[in-house]
């Protein structure tokens, strides 16, 4: 029989040629894969350029400002290695929330490519600065070194820290990779969970001990930063060529943990699917049976446990670790109620899958529904909000009663706003998502962006305004802001209960989510 090479075979000499570049040309095909799924490519790369653009103001503008306060820039230029270290530190939690980051194509999309485990890593790598706590932290990083170092020393400064930002983000999911790697083995979850832990207590050990400065003169980014600074000089070569060499080393190095921890199932994964629960008696309403169903979808879900614990802890240590006064508090709780509308609320039908299906077939008013959703999600909001600012309050003393209203009356406020805001887009623009892995998003890496932007724009001035507010004598005012607040939010979030009503809008929304 013949045994000549077939039409879909390549010579060996190519394959071995190939064989290293595998990983990133099928980066590449996935890339065109994914963007060919693109719905509006007009807002997608008209928010590309948005950006690009964003980025080169940030990077460029700051060094031509009008001479200012030496003073103040030169506190601005001691403070930026702390800044790139707060950058890696952002990198290393976002990866680890995320499972080691996020795919490139969904699970569900990409059984049938054979990707390996390379062309994962590489993936995540790229859609890892497609987060605003990514790029919030990059913009300031950029326009602070422009400002404090001028045009003189614009283009050292900024080649350095370019690096430093690709270098933190590879580091981060070399870091994320090893902790899932260690979390898939064999009390694994126990011990990630302790290290964490430690890791926590040793933090708030070094912050009640005053030792903060000391440790923060000794981080190894303040070599990179006198790199930079030194202008154009063999110093300035150095520190480039060891951020690439460390960048091309530690990409590679993150091949190792990606593969071993591909070979194992995520065990909270697989807990959740293989568990069984104790039936439990009958509802006594239509209410009571949906609530049932919405919080164990919710609770039971990978991504919202693991993202609530996050989110919820985070932000309260740094407000502890930093001894947060009162006033300043009212801005973690907009921070942290957006961060948890982007763990499915911007997408809220998506939980139910193809279960919608079966939940359109139920003798159940459809405004219930709706109304049901929104009580969950509200309640799996307020409640990181009021952990975060229970972690807070325990160095910030005794608050005043106009304080304390005004922090609880920005609680109330940014659940209403961001929940609002949740179910009118996910009613607008919905997407069929499997959020049974961690590493899973609600919407398209893009348009999560986009979210994330307008939810922090809103939640931030709003909690700017309470934080003003805390500082009035009277209690009474901080009401009556809420209330203003509340009324245009309730209005709107009304309205987004009509329209799911709608048959027509409804039946969309199913069939999208469903597929």
């Amino acid at each position: 029989m013949p045994t000549a090479l077939s039409s879909t075979e390549a010579p060996a000499s190519a394959r071995r040629e190939v064989g290293w570049l595998r990983p990133v040309l099928d980066v590449g095909h996935l890339l065109r894969f994914r963007s060919a799924s693109v719905r509006r490519r007009a807002a997608f790369w008209w928010a590309t350029v948005v950006m690009v653009g964003l980025t080169l103001v940030a990077a460029i503008g700051p060094a031509y400002l009008p001479a200012g306060d030496e003073e103040r820039r030169l506190q601005i230029a001691v403070l930026l290695p702390t800044g790139m270290a707060g950058l890696l530190l952002i990198a290393i939690v976002s990866a680890i929330a995320s499972g080691g980051g996020r795919e490139l194509v969904p699970r569900d999309q990409g059984v049938a490519f054979p990707v390996s485990p390379a062309t994962d890593h590489l993936g995540a790598l790229i859609l890892a600065p497609l987060n605003i706590a990514w790029l919030i932290q990059a913009w300031v990083l950029l326009g602070s070194a422009a400002y404090a170092l001028g045009p003189s020393q614009l283009v050292t400064v900024q080649s350095v820290l370019v690096l430093w930002l690709a270098l933190a983000t590879a580091a981060g999911q070399l870091v994320a990779w090893t902790v899932e790697m260690v979390r898939r083995r064999r009390h694994g979850i126990v011990a990630v969970r302790v290290a964490l832990a430690g890791f926590a207590l040793g933090a708030l050990l070094v912050q009640l001990t005053g030792r903060t400065t000391d440790l923060l003169d000794r981080i190894p980014t303040l070599w990179l930063v006198v790199g930079g600074i030194d202008g154009v000089s063999g110093r300035w070569a150095t520190t480039l060529a060891l951020e690439l060499v460390l960048l091309v080393f530690v990409v590679l190095l993150g091949v190792v943990p990606v593969t071993l921890a591909s070979r194992r199932m995520p065990h909270d994964e697989l807990h959740m699917e293989a568990d069984t629960h104790t039936p439990r008696g009958m509802p006594w309403s239509d209410l009571t049976a949906l609530l049932r169903l919405d919080r164990s979808s919710v609770w039971r879900a990978v991504p919202m446990r693991r993202g609530l614990a996050v989110l919820a802890v985070g932000p309260g240590l740094v407000a502890l670790l930093g001894d947060l006064p009162w006033p300043s508090m009212t801005i973690l709780p907009g921070l942290v109620v957006s961060g948890g509308a982007l763990l499915f609320g911007v997408n809220a039908w998506c939980l139910d899958a193809r279960g919608v299906l079966w939940r359109e077939n139920l003798p159940v008013s459809p405004t219930l529904i709706f109304w049901v959703r929104v009580l969950v999600l509200a309640e799996f909001l307020a409640l990181a909000s009021l952990v975060t600012v229970l972690l807070g309050s325990l160095r910030a003393g005794i608050p005043s009663p106009s304080e304390l209203t005004a922090l609880l009356c920005t609680i109330v406020v940014v659940t209403v706003q961001v929940v609002g805001a949740s179910m009118r887009w996910s009613e607008q623009r919905p997407y069929p998502v499997d959020l049974r892995s961690a590493r899973a998003t609600p919407a398209p890496p893009i348009v999560m962006v986009g979210y994330s932007a307008r939810l922090a724009i809103v939640t931030t001035l709003t909690g700017l305004v309470f934080s003003g507010l805390a500082r009035v004598p009277e209690p009474a005012i901080s009401v009556f802001f809420a209330i203003l607040f509340l009324t245009w939010s309730s209005i709107r979030l009304v309205r987004s209960s009509h329209r799911w009503a709608v048959p027509e809008i409804r039946a969309r929304v199913v069939t999208v989510v469903a597929g």
